[in-house]
């Protein structure tokens, strides 16, 4: 039971590490408004 706790937090741990890079790689937020504006502006 204890290896069985221990691994699913070490999942929940590396979830949550990869989830924090992701957000750090993630591009700026110009970057982020011209991509969301794209739509918006299609003459």
């Amino acid at each position: 039971m204890t290896m069985f706790i221990f691994i699913g937090d070490m999942l929940v741990m590396a979830f949550m590490v990869g989830l924090a890079l992701w957000f750090s790689y993630r591009g700026n937020d110009e970057q982020i408004d011209q991509t969301a504006r794209l739509p918006l502006e299609d003459d």
